[in-house]
């Protein structure tokens, strides 16, 4: 396939920043300012003693899924988790704090903290087929959306991919948000589902995965398929430079509301984010979303970081609180299992908090400050 060269340069320019990261793993991550740095002793992690690691040991199972393949250093961590087939709490506790070493992450500008956002599984109303009310619609990934595995090309950006679509023997962006919606939009073969609210389709695509409920009661389960290669462009950043919005009172439900009350600006708030996202239907099970590391969810127990900072698969201590009118301390062990358009930057997480009227409630709130401390396999003895 032939690829246009100035496209694949501009891009390679945006990427060559990130590729030093990305080449290594949890075992080989080289400490940088801002970013992981030196090891501390786990007496200095704030309220490790109070959490209940058994409660983690399920999300440990699922990263040992995906990262005994992704890093050697997992292997035998992973193959030990055998010996323990229903750990008690010391038992967990004590494989953690001999197979792993905390780390602090240090934020932008060498700030200790760092932003903390929730988001969870929501639940939209839809329809296999268009009618007045169901009448947008969940697309699957389109058969014209081309995307180029720059790694093949450069081996500096091993896992970077461009996306894209042919225009000729030319490789061009796709179309964005707002082209889409003005009638560049794939065919009606393409839709899963229609839905009901554009406004919740729209968070649909910011959450990753979700449930739709259909007219007879039955639920299809949907979830992150690809995306149209744009950067994701925070609506609320657009409000409040509109001036719509204060950046203070800026939140899911604020910008809900105001759109409710502003459905003639709707399509043009929604289109000052240029990202797209495309589905595809996933298993009817128990299991929960899955998320970038291609493993399931646990509510309270997986967060989505920056894989350019924090290596997908790893454990990362949690020191945040929850929103409320006096805030609650949220000390956990997390894992670092997903990704998203808007988690940038080293010390930057977003926790995945389940689905239902308390996890939707939550995500809309949670803006907090927060530490992050990321596990590494520990250098064992081979004695």
């Amino acid at each position: 396939m032939f690829v246009s060269r100035n496209f694949l340069v501009v891009t390679v320019r945006l990427l060559t920043g990130l590729a030093a990261a990305l080449l290594g793993a949890c075992a080989s991550w080289q400490a940088a300012e801002p970013g992981i740095g030196a090891p501390l002793p786990w007496s200095a992690l704030p309220g490790w003693q109070g959490d209940n690691l058994a409660q983690a040991w399920p999300a440990l199972l699922n990263s040992c899924q995906k990262m005994p393949a992704r890093d050697a250093n997992w292997k035998q961590i992973c193959a030990d988790t055998a010996l323990f087939p229903d750990p008690d709490e010391a038992t967990v506790r004590a494989f953690f704090e001999t197979r792993f070493t905390p780390h602090p992450v240090t934020g932008r500008d060498g700030e200790p903290d760092g932003l903390i956002t929730g988001y969870y599984e929501p639940l939209l109303f839809g329809s296999l087929v268009p009618t007045r009310r169901f009448r947008y619609p969940l697309y699957k990934r389109p058969d014209d959306l081309v995307t180029v595995d720059l790694g093949e090309l450069y081996p500096e950006l091993q896992g970077k991919r461009l996306r894209g679509r042919l225009e000729g023997h030319r490789v061009v962006p796709y179309y964005s948000r707002a082209d889409i919606s003005n009638g560049k939009r794939p065919p009606d073969s393409d839709v899963l589902v229609w839905v009901d609210d554009p406004v919740a389709l729209f968070f649909l695509e910011i959450q990753g995965s979700g449930r739709v409920q259909l007219p007879d009661g039955s639920l299809m389960y949907v979830g992150y398929a690809d995306q149209n290669g744009y950067p994701y462009v925070a609506i609320g950043r657009t409000l409040v430079r509109s001036g719509a919005l204060k950046l203070e009172d800026t939140s899911m439900p604020a910008i809900r509301a105001w759109l409710t009350a502003h459905p003639d600006q709707v399509e043009t708030v929604l289109n000052s984010n240029p990202s797209y996202v495309f589905f595809a239907p996933r298993a009817a099970d128990t299991t929960g979303p899955v998320g970038a590391l291609n493993v399931p969810l646990l509510p309270e127990r997986s967060i989505a970081v920056d894989p350019a900072y924090i290596p997908l698969g790893c454990p990362v201590w949690l020191d945040t609180t929850l929103p409320g009118s006096e805030p609650a301390p949220f000390q956990r062990l997390e894992f670092a299992q997903d990704t998203g358009g808007a988690i940038r930057g080293p010390a930057r997480a977003d926790l995945f908090l389940g689905s239902g009227d308390k996890a939707e409630r939550l995500a809309g709130e949670m803006r907090q400050r927060g530490k992050l401390y990321v596990l590494l396999p520990a250098e064992r003895s081979l004695n």
